[in-house]
């Protein structure tokens, strides 16, 4: 949702790039060409999709490259960034440090509510928000990852933690 709206802001042109498996829009900020990347591979394989693009582009991964994904260990509306970190149990995480090691930046964005302690992981994960949350993501949280997004690319990013 993140990567739509940033994607929405730039450049809505999402195309598959079959060589790299994955969904991208490219454009330029300041000059410098930018990519969002969906892997369109399993979840727990999306280390292999980042190796790719970082070889083809010859990026570094711990300067060229910001991740973006749900935590399950925060609470809903709690935003992170850092600059290295293990996986904690997250498997797309796990993937992408095997590929690039641990130094490469990241946002996490807290999904953890009251309801996760009902479902397992991949019935909380694939499930809908409920209204109160789609709200909140809308006017709150999505718009100031986006911000963070725009820090990355300035290269203002600061390791922070939000609750909003």
């Amino acid at each position: 949702m993140v990567l739509d709206a940033v994607a929405e802001k730039y450049s809505d042109l999402w195309r598959n790039v079959e060589k790299f498996n994955a969904r991208m829009v490219e454009f330029d900020v300041g000059g410098e060409k930018v990519l969002l990347v969906k892997p369109l591979s399993f979840y727990n394989d999306t280390g292999a999709v980042a190796r790719k693009l970082i070889d083809f582009y010859k990026a570094n991964a711990n300067t060229d490259l910001i991740v973006l994904h749900d935590d399950l260990s925060l609470p809903f509306g709690t935003i992170r960034t850092r600059e290295r970190g293990s996986d904690a149990g997250n498997n797309g995480i796990k993937s992408l440090n095997t590929y690039l090691g641990e130094e490469y930046p990241r946002i996490r964005i807290g999904i953890w509510t009251e309801l996760r302690d009902q479902m397992d992981d991949v019935g909380f994960v694939l499930g809908k928000f409920s209204h109160p949350e789609a709200k909140k993501l809308e006017k709150d949280i999505i718009p100031h990852a986006v911000a963070l997004v725009d820090a990355f690319l300035a290269g203002t990013l600061e390791q922070t933690s939000h609750k909003l």
